[in-house]
């Protein structure tokens, strides 16, 4: 049956539903409240410069394939996309790095430069990762199912041990590395799930796997281009988007979605809404229902930085790491304070693609792990982007005279920009209570016909899982609406 299908958010994850949606033939229309769609992964043009202000890399471009697929089209042919490899480059204040490669001879190479004899033990990282991220998209990311024994009973005892599930990321890879230094730079990658290498699930050493695997890319024009071949795809299949069309809230009477309203007052009845704002923002502000926050990921400061020249030393993706890495988790995480061994990633995707910035210029981009803002009452945000981005600028060996475009975000314009709860960058945390079913779901059980897709919900949060998302919502919108 034909609905009328509401989406409030024009995010990755929205376009995919509406994607989806409008391929089971359903009339689809995306309200967007900012002037452009993209959510999180937005971008800014300023003086030449172009800066994405989320994501700065394209990893696992399957999931983009996949969705193209669906409508009977060839990614290549919306998006370019440009190899990144070296693709990331950690740095220690002591001078050591650890450089990452998709090719696995420079790989082994490089571990082996780290850490020597650390060549077995890379080897059978990739063989057993390898294992758990097919045991992780074959039979359990991308299914729809609410109970947990059910959604768990898909693996097979022997596999169900294999995933690591019981074991924290850090033990997981003490089981293949001695070296702190390679530990850390994959341990790393718990930052943005929301929680430290120590307490969240050994799963997720597919992480570092997927983006050694697959390669990471840069679309063509930063990851607005991406953004924008997927729109082009949404509405050539006839998702209508408003831009500029801010929601207030979804209308809903006797436990059943009935349409939205919009700032201006204006009621458009819709059968079915999806919310591509995050969960406990939707039902707080926009469903009005009583909610429970979930554990969150960490809030960012993210610098946009327009640079005269060539940014010395720095290639496209690096990501400085303190001395003492475990206090830095135990700040952000347990003590709630920004931490004073400051960890921090820089992206220069203008030695990408150099048509992001003007002739002979660099576009940087700089984000730095918070607190939640209920994390940090009483903080004075003005001074404290100063404070941080003269480390930033230290540690990386940058004269600030040569910054002639500057932007600052903090969690503050991130929730006010794009809803984000409590100035959450990256949705919902990845702990083990808030995976699989676990997680919020991508329906509503208080209001029928109100279903959910983004970063706070199932599957979880980074482009390819949100796109993975939409289809998923879409699927449980098929199941439901009958």
């Amino acid at each position: 049956m034909t609905r009328r299908i509401g989406i409030i958010g024009a995010g990755l994850g929205g376009l995919s539903a509406a994607i989806h949606l409008r391929l089971a033939g359903h009339e689809v229309t995306i309200h967007e409240a900012n002037p452009e769609v993209g959510g999180r992964a937005s971008r800014i043009v300023d003086q030449g410069f172009q800066f994405d202000t989320g994501p700065s890399l394209l990893n696992y471009p399957w999931v983009f394939e996949e969705l193209f697929q669906a409508a009977g089209r060839r990614f290549g042919d919306y998006v370019d996309l440009i190899p990144v490899d070296p693709s990331v480059e950690f740095r220690w204040p002591d001078g050591e790095y650890f450089r990452l490669s998709s090719d696995m001879r420079a790989l082994l190479a490089e571990s082996e430069r780290v850490d020597p004899g650390s060549r077995p033990g890379m080897t059978a990282f990739f063989a057993d990762a390898a294992a758990k991220y097919r045991l992780s998209f074959d039979k359990l990311v991308t299914r729809n199912e609410d109970n947990p024994l059910r959604w768990i009973a898909a693996l097979k005892p022997s596999e169900m041990w294999r995933t690591g599930i019981w074991r924290s990321l850090d033990q997981e890879l003490r089981r293949f590395f001695p070296s702190r230094r390679i530990r850390e730079a994959f341990g790393s990658y718990g930052m943005y799930l929301g929680g430290s290498p120590y307490e969240l699930p050994g799963v997720f050493s597919i992480l570092p796997y997927g983006e050694l695997a697959y390669g990471l890319w840069l679309p063509k024009g930063g990851i607005y281009g991406l953004v924008q071949g997927i729109e082009r795809l949404a509405l050539e299949l006839g998702v209508v988007i408003r831009t500029s069309s801010k929601v207030r809230c979804i209308a809903h009477t006797g436990g059943r979605v009935t349409g939205i309203e919009l700032a201006s007052g204006k009621i458009l009845p819709y059968q079915v809404v999806v919310s591509n704002v995050d969960v406990p923002t939707t039902d707080r502000d926009l469903a009005r229902q009583p909610f429970k926050a979930p554990k969150m990921t960490p809030g960012v400061l993210t610098f946009y930085w327009g640079v005269r020249g060539k940014v010395e030393n720095i290639g496209h993706h690096t990501i400085f790491l303190p001395q003492d890495y475990k206090a830095a988790f135990d700040d952000l995480c347990t003590a709630k304070r920004i931490p004073e061994g400051l960890p921090f990633y820089v992206a220069v995707p203008s030695e990408s693609d150099p048509n992001l910035a003007p002739a002979g210029d660099s576009a940087v981009f700089v984000l730095v792990p918070t607190p939640l803002i209920s994390d940090l009452p009483g903080m004075d945000w003005s001074r404290t982007v100063q404070e941080l981005r003269a480390k930033v600028l230290d540690r990386i060996g940058l004269d600030p005279s040569r910054i002639v475009v500057e932007h600052a975000w903090t969690p503050v314009e991130w929730r006010d920009r794009f809803g984000l709860f409590d100035g959450s960058a990256f949705g919902a945390a990845h702990t083990l209570p808030q995976i699989g079913p676990l997680r919020a779901r991508n329906y509503s059980r208080k209001i029928a016909g109100l279903y959910y897709v983004g970063a706070g919900t199932t599957p979880g949060t980074g482009m390819p899982m949100v796109v993975l998302g939409g289809k998923m919502t879409a699927e449980r919108i098929a199941a439901r609406e009958r």
